[in-house]
């Protein structure tokens, strides 16, 4: 028991030192040894292994050793994370289970049992755990899953080359499904070891068969359940099978000319499918074919109209695709049956009666021939001869040759020729003509008006001729005098013969002549024949003379000439009577020896002697023939045509008006034969170019035309006119009309107050009218433009305007204005400079100024003045002169127009040295004025002015006002109200702080209140003692509208300020009209002001006050005033005065000096939309102090006390 238990604690401890490690239980009766032992075993890459391993040992370690590697007795083997131990290992079982088997696997394995106590080590059998991998693709060429062209019969290599795998696979062909044999295949090593790759080579020759079959190169393992595959599809390219013609009918080849023939050829098979095309006797009729890919037919379909000669002709169809090795064909000839395309009839079928009359009928070629038979109406006739030859394509021609007697009973009748045939049943082929026999008329006569009766010319005259029978009808010939009538219709000649067509009712024919009688109608003879048949008539025509003829003597004719005149009227029925007249006067002739006379009529003659004189020319003398039985007249006239030199007129034009820069035409009025050769015009001496000229032009007539005339071309012009008879002169005058030009206006025109002045306006004009003057005062609209107080003269060329004891009103800018009637009236500006003494501005009676007099702020002080010529500035201090020479003081001096500037900068203020009583003075030679500025210190605010309702409604009331003096600093305002009747004030803060307008709100209807506004700065407010200004308002009911504030109650103005009116005292008000020139900016909101009513005068604070001066009057380029007379192009000359040069005020000239607003050069209004405080520079010093603790100022904004 004691060894026991010592064996026991040895093996424990055993234990413990072999931690990890597989241990058999120890039973004391087991024997040592293997009960199971692992075999040799083959599995499938990826699949799992299990090699068993069952021991009887004790107490030992068991492990597995792969290659002589040992894997450890952890049951886990850590470094095979594939690889464990499986089993009850209290049983001895000690399996190598292997889980996902790879190629590495692939080794010799053997279970390990370690030495005990109980016995030796045991080692088992080494087995071989074999590991199959299957081959993963199969690599074909041609490439797998393409589609490759092959020629049926040739042979094709094609090679399949496996995966690596394990063992080396096999690889079999298989061709449409067939298993190719005589396959060469070689292993070769893997891209590992123990891999292999098998590559397999095969011959191929596909067959039409294997068309769209697969070629499948297979690959078997003893890995895979199921070969593996990769296959190419074959296109098997193999010729089409022989065509085949459809013949639509039982005789092959058999046709009819005209028929349309279809038919179609079909070849099967073939890939490509067959191409396929018509020939006819071995020419391309038709390459259009279709294909029917599902049942792999091609098929062309012939379409054809046969004709004649198509017999004999061969169709064929051809099958071919782009493997064949010839064309396949197949063929067939045509049989063409036709008939004859014409029937021709030889010789004439018009014959005279009881003659033969021989014919031939011949047909064109005929496939079978055919027989002729003739027929006359429905009597067959039998023909002399008959012939048959050989014809076109394979055809026959058929002749027949017929003589039969011409009877009269049968004219008119059909002769026909019929062919006919067995082959042409259903068709009858026939050709005629109409038998012509002929034979003569038998009677001929004329209808018309009886033999002898007198017709008048010009009457219309009908004749008809009619004839009984004959064939061919009668051709009725009308004749007049042995000559044909014919219907001649010359140009423009009217229709005198109608001739009609021969007509024919039953066996009468007929034939009219209308004739419409002349003079060659009377006595003439008129005949109708037909053969040797004829008929006459004769007619009798009154007609009048048919020319009348008028012989001169002499062919040249002047003046004086005498001219002898015979008038012959050639032939009239009855004779008639001459007579002569000239323009209307009746002339005596003297009876001539008449002529032989045509158309079987009678002659006249008649003379009469004339002596010509210019007037005569272009005259007409009349012969008038007249016949009393035929109440007619002719006449012929002779027209004068005398030559004589030129002469003018009496309607000629001496004097001719026209209008400058216009065209003016001098006409000529002149008579002469021949025309004027020429008309040479001739002006100062000069003869104007009968070619023209840029400004002239000598018209056909002679007339002279001038274009842009000029008051240069106004005077004489001499006229010359010559023909070859002699010659003609005449004086045409040229009267040259032309606007006005102002050719002197002195301006300006200058007068000194209550003294008289002439403006004289003198211009060049054509024509010079009394009342040509006009004159107009030019200004602002609304202002003073009348002339009533000026007096107005003019004396030819010149016109004045004259002005009595002139007045400051009556300066500006004047305007000439000349109209003589001729465009563009002329218009000259001129300006009035009245002369007069320095006008210094007084806003007030006292001008303060603030600055703080702590040495080191500025101040600048204004002074403005009026007056013509210029002004000369001085300032005195306390009424001492001031000497500007000391740094301290610095003056800028400004001209513009009338309106004169001095601004007086004083530097480091000083309280002791410059709160002091400034006087500006003002001097030119006509006098003087001054004003005085106090310079001050910084103080409360004075008491606003000026305030009033604009606006009331029921529950609010709308306020403007005017600042008051803002004593040097930032003011704002505070708005004190109560409701009459009930205790207490309410106070309402106005903001923005520099507001000048505020709506209070908040009251009630139909109650009275009494309103005060308060002023404010850093010193304190206004003063409560006068409670700043103050209003009384009612607000209205609500049934009430709103409305604006009838009247109020008058501001309250602090005590010892004067009141001055908005619009300023007369002298204020005067300004030369041509300056109006005027400041940018009206007053100066920047610097306080004392109360006034309706006018804040200037008061500047001018703490840190430092202007930016405007440039001198040489820098500014001032716009020229009065543009919009300048439009007008008006006379105006240069100025006298640079200060009356400008209307208005340059842009940036003045406006810094006095406000911070930029205004527009010529507009006098303040901009609302834009305005800004310029008093808000002072709101970064003493914005944010306390205005009720006057300890918080800064000590340098206090001042010093005066």
């Amino acid at each position: 028991m004691a060894l026991s238990t010592r064996i026991k604690a040895e093996l424990l401890l055993l234990g413990l030192l072999t931690t990890g490690l597989t241990q058999v239980p120890i039973l004391a009766s087991a024997p040592r040894g293997f009960w199971a032992l692992p075999e040799n075993l083959t599995v499938v890459e990826g699949a799992v292994a299990e090699l068993r391993c069952g021991v009887h040992a004790p107490g030992s370690a068991v492990q597995w050793a792969k290659d002589g590697l040992l894997l450890g007795p952890d049951p886990r083997i850590p470094s095979f994370p594939r690889y464990r131990l499986e089993g009850d290992h209290a049983k001895g079982e000690f399996h190598l289970r292997i889980e996902a088997c790879d190629l590495s696997d692939d080794a010799e394995y053997e279970c390990q049992v370690g030495r005990s106590e109980t016995g030796p080590e045991l080692v088992s059998p080494r087995v071989i755990l074999s590991i199959l991998v299957p081959p993963k693709v199969l690599q074909l060429t041609p490439e797998a899953g393409s589609t490759v062209t092959w020629v049926a019969g040739q042979e094709y290599t094609v090679s399949c080359v496996s995966g690596d795998a394990k063992p080396a696979p096999d690889i079999t062909f298989l061709l449409s499904g067939q298993t190719i044999s005589g396959i060469s295949a070689n292993v070769n090593e893997g891209s590992q070891q123990k891999l292999f790759t098998t590559e397999a080579t095969a011959r191929v020759t596909p067959q039409s068969s294997d068309n769209g079959q697969l070629l499948v190169c297979e690959g078997s393992s003893p890995a895979l359940d199921t070969p593996i595959k990769a296959s190419v599809t074959m296109n098997v390219l193999f010729p089409p099978g022989p065509p085949i013609i459809e013949w639509p009918g039982l005789d092959e080849g058999q046709v009819r000319a005209g028929q349309s023939l279809e038919l179609s050829c079909t070849a099967r098979g073939g890939n490509p499918l067959a191409t396929l095309q018509w020939l006819k006797n071995g020419q391309p009729v038709s390459t259009a074919w279709g294909t029917e890919h599902a049942q792999a037919v091609a098929r062309s379909l012939l379409v054809m109209i046969v004709r004649p000669e198509d017999h004999g002709a061969r169709l064929s169809c051809e099958a071919y695709n782009s493997v064949s090795t010839g064309i396949q064909e197949r063929g067939v000839t045509l049989q063409v049956t036709f008939p004859p395309s014409a029937i021709t009839i030889l010789g004439s079928a018009s014959q005279s009666e009881n003659k033969n009359v021989t014919v031939s009928c011949i047909t064109k070629s005929s496939r079978p021939r055919v027989l002729l038979r003739w027929w006359l109406g429905w009597r067959q006739l039998q023909p002399s001869e008959e012939t048959v030859m050989d014809g076109l394509h394979g055809g026959h021609i058929s002749m027949s040759n017929l003589t039969f007697l011409a009877r009269r009973e049968d004219n008119g009748l059909t002769l026909t020729c019929e062919a006919f045939s067995e082959a042409f049943t259903k068709e009858t082929f026939k050709k005629s003509l109409t038998l012509n026999v002929k034979y003569p008329a038998q009677k001929l006569w004329i209808e018309g008006p009886p033999e002898g009766q007198r017709l008048r010319a010009g009457n219309r005259v009908r004749l008809v001729c009619l004839a009984i029978g004959g064939n061919p009808d009668p051709s009725l010939t009308w004749y007049k005098d042995s000559r044909t009538v014919t219907e001649p219709r010359p140009p423009q000649e009217p229709r005198r013969v109608q001739l009609g067509s021969v007509e024919k009712s039953g066996s009468i024919f007929s034939r009219e002549l209308v004739l419409i009688t002349g003079p060659s109608d009377n006595q003439a003879k008129f005949t109708c024949k037909a053969g040797q048949l004829s008929a006459s008539t004769q007619l009798v025509v009154q007609f009048p003379p048919t020319n009348v003829t008028i012989l001169a003597n002499a062919s040249t004719l002047r003046p004086g000439d005498a001219l002898n005149l015979t008038c012959v009227s050639v032939s009239s029925n009855p004779p008639v009577n001459l007579s002569w007249d000239k323009e209307g006067e009746r002339l005596e002739g003297v009876a001539a020896q008449p002529r032989r006379a045509p158309f079987k009529g009678s002659a006249a003659a008649r003379s009469v002697l004339l002596r010509l004189s210019s007037r005569d020319h272009g005259h007409r003398v009349t012969c008038s023939a007249h016949s009393t039985e035929l109440r007619e007249t002719v006449s012929a006239f002779y027209r004068l045509n005398v030559l004589y030199p030129p002469e003018f007129l009496g309607e000629q034009v001496l004097v001719v008006t026209a209008v400058e820069q216009g065209e003016a035409l001098l006409p000529v009025s002149v008579s002469a034969n021949p025309a004027p050769e020429a008309f040479n015009w001739t002006f100062r001496g000069y003869r104007l170019s009968p070619a023209g000229g840029p400004r002239h032009r000598i018209l056909s007539g002679g007339a002279l035309q001038l274009s842009n005339v000029t008051r240069a071309d106004d005077g004489l012009y001499q006229l010359h006119c010559q023909n070859s008879e002699g010659t003609a002169e005449a004086l045409v005058r040229l009267d040259v009309q032309y606007a006005p030009t102002i050719r002197a206006l002195q301006d300006p025109t200058e007068v000194n107050v209550g003294d008289s002045v002439d403006i004289v306006c003198t211009v060049d004009a054509n024509p010079i009218l009394p009342e040509m003057f006009s004159w107009e005062r030019l200004g602002e609209e609304g202002e003073d433009q009348s002339l009533d107080d000026m007096e107005k003269m003019s004396k030819g060329s010149t016109g004045r305007l004259r002005i009595h004891h002139a007045k400051l009103t009556q300066a500006g800018a004047y305007q000439c204005i000349v109209d003589n009637g001729v465009a563009p009236p002329a218009r000259g500006l001129v300006r009035l400079v009245v002369r007069f003494a320095p006008h210094v501005e007084h806003p007030a009676p006292l001008t303060k100024v603030a600055a703080a007099g702590d040495s080191t702020s500025s101040a600048t002080l204004h002074c403005r003045a009026r007056g013509v010529p210029n002004i000369v500035f001085t300032w005195t201090k306390n009424g001492v002169p001031l000497d500007l020479q000391d740094p301290r003081y610095t003056e800028h001096t400004y001209h513009q127009g009338g309106v004169h500037s001095s601004l007086l900068t004083i530097a480091n203020v000083s309280a002791a040295q410059d709160y002091a009583l400034f006087t500006c003075i003002a001097t030119n030679p006509l006098g003087s004025d001054h004003t005085n500025i106090q310079l001050v210190s910084i103080s409360r605010p004075d008491p606003p002015s000026g305030l009033k309702a604009v606006s009331v409604t029921p529950y609010s009331v709308g306020l403007e006002w005017k600042p008051g003096f803002d004593g040097g600093l930032p003011q704002r305002f505070q708005i004190r109200y109560e409701a009459l009747g009930t205790p207490g004030f309410l106070y309402m803060d106005v903001l923005p702080p520099q507001a000048t307008s505020f709506t209070l709100t908040g009251l009630q209807p139909s109650t009275r209140y009494r309103v005060w506004l308060l002023a404010s700065n850093a010193l304190g407010d206004s003063g409560l003692v006068d409670k700043g200004s103050q209003i009384s308002i009612t607000t209205p009911g609500l049934d009430q509208p709103s409305r604006e504030p009838d009247s109020q109650l008058p501001t309250e103005q602090p005590a010892g300020i004067s009141e001055k009116t908005e619009t300023g005292s007369e002298e204020d008000r005067v300004r030369n009209e041509y300056e109006e020139s005027q400041w940018t900016g009206d007053r100066d909101t920047r610097s306080s002001t004392v109360s006034t009513t309706d006018v804040e005068p200037y008061y500047h604070s001018m703490r840190d006050f430092s202007p930016q001066l405007p440039p001198t009057m040489e820098e500014v380029s001032y716009p020229r005033g009065l543009r919009a007379l300048e439009e007008e192009n008006m006379a105006f000359p240069g100025h006298l005065y640079d200060e009356v040069e400008r209307v208005c005020a340059p842009s940036q000239a003045w406006g810094p000096l006095y406000d911070e607003v930029q205004m527009d050069s010529c507009d006098f209004r303040w901009p609302g939309d834009r305005y800004e405080d310029a008093r808000g520079i002072y709101d970064q010093v003493a914005g944010d102090l306390d205005p009720v603790d006057p300890d918080a100022i800064p000590f340098e904004l206090r001042g010093h006390l005066v």
